[in-house]
């Protein structure tokens, strides 16, 4: 009769967890990723009830300032995640240097900016599945005598390159460009910045996403981008290797919305196949 009671309390303690699904910071995530399943998982964030997202938004059009909010392919993606947990989206604009010391500080959840997994900065945060592929690009002046990636990279070359502070713009040109001694790196806190100090000739040409560069040569006459890639890489989400349940949770729920196409309708909303 004891094992008895005991079985059904046991039974009864696991149904309200289940019941718990989505309330204060929790959720439902089966084995096989769908966070509508019967297994909870509870875990912390770092403002209860949100998914708090820190972000730059100064890179169209992954994220941006409009309308004053911030909008973009990574809020938007961002939001359809926390719908699925249950939680309200909260985004915070920094410094994109300061954002993955905010997500290991637990001060924001998840870091989304267009930002690339390189294997320094998996030694500080564990990466979501990759959501998109960026390109990295070269701009410079119409009257530029750089005319290929290639120029970049001759022997006496002696560019200086306008980046924005710790994006791989920065770090591959440091690498490539700098250490090599082929050149500089002058580094700013946003890509418009290193944009205008192109425009003014402060700087020979600015290294930068592909999508934001588009947006930057659009507005600015004078300015163009160079056919030639600079570089590929994927894009994902950084998030706190001390938050193992928040971090399989999200990336669960992110898998679900690659899987259906949610992930695809939204970039292709900002980014029309051309």
């Amino acid at each position: 009769m004891k094992k008895f009671l005991a079985m059904m309390m046991a039974l009864a303690m696991v149904l309200a967890l289940a019941a718990c699904g989505n309330n204060g910071g929790e959720a439902s995530v089966s084995g096989s990723g769908d966070v509508s399943g019967e297994i909870a998982v509870t875990y912390t964030t770092a403002n209860e009830g949100k998914l708090t997202m820190a972000t730059n938004a100064a890179f169209p059009p992954y994220e941006y300032v409009e309308g004053g909010k911030i909008v973009g392919i990574d809020a938007e993606i961002a939001g359809a995640i926390a719908e699925k947990l249950g939680l309200e989206l909260q985004i915070d604009d920094m410094e994109f240097d300061s954002i993955i010391e905010a997500v290991k500080g637990g001060k924001a959840d998840i870091g989304l900016a267009g930002m690339t997994v390189t294997d320094e900065r998996k030694e500080a945060v564990d990466f979501t599945a990759s959501y998109a592929t960026g390109v990295q690009v070269v701009i410079v002046t119409e009257d530029s005598a750089i005319t290929s990636v290639d120029d970049l990279f001759a022997e006496g070359a002696n560019t200086t390159i306008g980046v924005q502070r710790n994006t791989t713009g920065d770090l591959y040109t440091t690498w490539d460009i700098q250490d090599e001694g082929l050149g500089k790196v002058d580094r700013y806190s946003k890509g418009a910045d290193a944009v205008q100090a192109l425009k003014t000739g402060k700087v020979d040409c600015v290294v930068i996403d592909n999508e934001p560069a588009k947006a930057f040569v659009n507005a600015i006459e004078g300015l163009k981008i160079l056919d030639t890639e600079y570089a590929v890489e994927d894009y994902a989400g950084a998030m706190s290797k001390d938050n193992t349940a928040l971090y399989e949770a999200v990336n669960a729920a992110l898998e679900e919305l690659i899987a259906d196409g949610t992930v695809k309708a939204i970039v292709d909303k900002y980014i029309p196949a051309e």
